[in-house]
């Protein structure tokens, strides 16, 4: 596989006699990608109509003459301030029914087909200047889809679009009216255009029809992107590729990486680290400067399984304190480096550096670039040099299968976001316990959704919290050699967000029954007799399986009939650990126990070992200090 490593730029930002000279610092400096113009709408439209693509013609000129390939994205989320002129509807509105207004990027509602279209628009005019030019080696469809809660949209253009799905998907209100239970509170409708969206209820929505929402706004950034993927794909051979985010889950990825080539994800692991990751405060202190050890490899597996045969690259990596956490220290000393050699073991085929020039105006003029504001070299310049000159050394890792497959499933999200029964459950939460449990056991991971023919290979095969259990998945599962281990909360909801009868799991072949839950608060955990404890979540069980976990009351928590494994609650990391271990050692995967803060990924005949802790430490002889890493050759 052919790495490249590459930056993000912004010509129209910086003056043009000082374009070459950039060029060729980043041609020196080992970088061989350059991204470009997601951002640039009002420069190459200023008024409408007044096409002005004569600058970034010059732009693409100068870098290509440098010997740098040009990544050309669409300039659809930063529409132009007379857009709004032409759509004044086309804002987006939040849960309390405010305008998101311009003045910052993405303000715009994925339901409104006025401004689809003129994304659609914008996406054809570059496809047809530039599509066929060979120094445009891949397209960025827009920019990180649903950052800033765009995702979810209560406007106007969303209610309608909302109705028409809905008389879509139901054909006539009766069938909705009994999909969704609306005989409780008198919640019946008799015409479709008597549905609202629903926000600013009196209290909570009917959960049915909040999920509906949820799949309807999934399905138009689906149907968003999926237009410009059609303005281009005539007009380009070029790879599609969407930036997507950490921890954004509002939409289905898998859904819109059906219609690109390649998944790209932003990497920002420090700012993840104090915005997103659940974690005690003594994990977050002390992984401060180098980012959670667990979180970017997560998402590495996650856009590894989006993107079309495994493909996928990291748009944007973190090259120095960012501006938009609740704080923002620097990286340790080689942490940029070791991020990058990270991303590569997991698969990536590129690494992208954001960005060139720490800009000195604007919203993001705290955000370290490469070089600074004064154009001499932050310390992300050397690292990436470092890591240039890594890259010809770097050992053959190209995708191959992981032992273990997690089901990650993004309505299933939405469904326990919209009904979590306990405060602090979240499914993205115990999928990523889960992740880490699997990888302080030095495992690698295939993270995929729930498609039988997608988990077909793997040895353990983990399925939590998944809202419904279908009759092909449950299929699969009675009848894979692999062990399978699901729950908790897997099967419990019909899709229409409904109580399954009978009673979930319903797994072929497990005589189990959960009768009710109960949702603990912190300190309310329950012990469990080999150790550890039942947290945030509980089952009480019904069954005639073989029970391999329960509390120190008697109650199972872990059973098993066969190959089949059910887990009745959330263990804590403890108990977590055990249990993953013996599901290896019964499915004959080996297991390492990792130190803190060291993690491996396994690829074929070589792995990468990297240290993110603050400390120093041993792992199998090898001496790693803070930020160190080693690959190495497996018999």
């Amino acid at each position: 596989m052919t790495r490249k490593l590459g930056v993000c730029y912004y010509p129209e930002h910086w003056p043009e006699d000082q374009w070459p000279r950039d060029a060729a610092r980043m041609k020196d400096a080992g970088l061989t990608l350059v991204r470009i113009g997601e951002f640039a709408w009002s420069r190459l439209e200023p008024s409408p109509g007044d096409l002005r693509f004569d600058w970034l013609d010059r732009a693409i000129s100068v870098l290509a003459e440098a010997g740098l390939e040009v990544v050309l994205g669409t300039p659809t989320a930063t529409p132009p301030r007379w857009m709004l002129d032409r759509h004044p509807d086309m804002l987006a509105v939040d849960a309390r029914g405010q305008p998101r207004k311009f003045g910052s990027r993405r303000h715009y509602c994925f339901s409104h087909p006025g401004y689809r279209a003129e994304a659609a628009r914008i996406a054809r005019l570059l496809g047809e200047r530039y599509g066929r030019d060979p120094r445009i080696v891949a397209w960025q469809i827009d920019n990180e889809y649903g950052c800033h809660d765009t995702t979810l949209s209560y406007s106007d253009a969303a209610r309608h679009g909302f109705r028409d799905w809905l008389a879509q998907r139901y054909q006539s209100t009766d069938a909705l009216n009994r999909a969704w239970g609306n005989v409780f509170w008198s919640m019946a409708y008799d015409r479709f255009d008597q549905i609202d969206l629903p926000n600013l209820t009196v209290t909570e929505p009917n959960p049915a029809h909040a999920l509906a929402f949820r799949r309807y706004a999934s399905d138009m950034v689906v149907a968003f992107n999926r237009a410009q993927v059609a303005a281009l794909r005539p007009l380009t051979d070029a790879p599609l590729i969407h930036n997507y985010m950490g921890r954004v889950t509002e939409f289905d990825h898998h859904a819109v990486g059906a219609d690109l080539d390649i998944a790209s994800w932003d990497s920002y692991p420090m700012g993840f680290l104090l915005d997103r990751v659940e974690a005690p405060a003594d994990h977050k202190a002390a992984y401060l400067r180098q980012g959670d050890p667990d979180f970017q490899a997560f998402h590495h597996d996650l856009y590894r399984g989006v993107g079309r045969d495994g493909r996928w690259w990291i748009m944007e990596q973190q090259p120095g304190p960012v501006n938009w956490a609740p704080w923002n220290p620097a990286p340790l000393p080689g942490m940029v480096r070791l991020w990058s050699h990270e991303a590569f073991a997991h698969g990536a085929e590129a690494v992208c550096f954001f960005r060139w020039r720490q800009a000195p105006f604007a919203q993001e003029q705290m955000h370290a670039g490469l070089l600074r504001p004064d154009d001499s070299p932050a310390p992300g310049l050397e690292e990436a040099a470092a890591l240039a000159a890594d890259l010809p050394r770097l050992p053959d890792v190209s995708p191959s299968r992981a032992p273990v497959a997690l089901v990650f499933d993004y309505p299933s999200q939405w469904a326990w976001e919209v009904q979590p029964q306990g405060a602090d459950f979240d499914y993205f939460a115990l999928c990523f316990a889960m992740y880490r449990g699997l990888r302080k056991l030095g495992l690698s991971v295939d993270i995929l959704p729930a498609d039988p023919a997608r988990l077909a290979g793997h040895d353990l095969i983990l399925v939590p919290g998944l809202l419904h259990l279908s009759a092909d998945m449950t299929a699969y599962l009675a009848t894979t050699q692999a062990q399978v281990l699901v729950g908790p909360r897997a099967g419990s909801k019909t899709p229409e967000m409904s109580i399954a009868l009978p009673l979930g799991p319903n797994l072929q072949g497990l005589d189990a029954t959960v009768t009710h839950v109960e949702t603990l608060p912190p300190g309310a955990e329950r012990a469990l007799q080999r150790g550890g404890a039942a947290e945030r979540w509980i089952e009480a069980v019904e069954t005639r399986a073989e029970i391999l976990e329960e509390t120190t009351e008697g109650a199972p928590v872990l059973i098993r009939t066969g190959r089949q494994h059910y887990l009745a609650a959330w263990p804590d990391p403890e108990a977590m650990g055990r249990i993953l271990r013996d599901l290896c050692s019964r499915a004959g995967i080996q297991t390492t126990d990792m130190p803190e803060g060291v993690r491996q990924r396994v690829h074929g005949h070589h792995k990468l070992v990297v240290n993110y802790s603050s400390e120093m430490r041993v792992f199998e002889n090898d001496a790693l200090p803070p930020a160190g890493l080693v690959w190495k050759l497996i018999p």
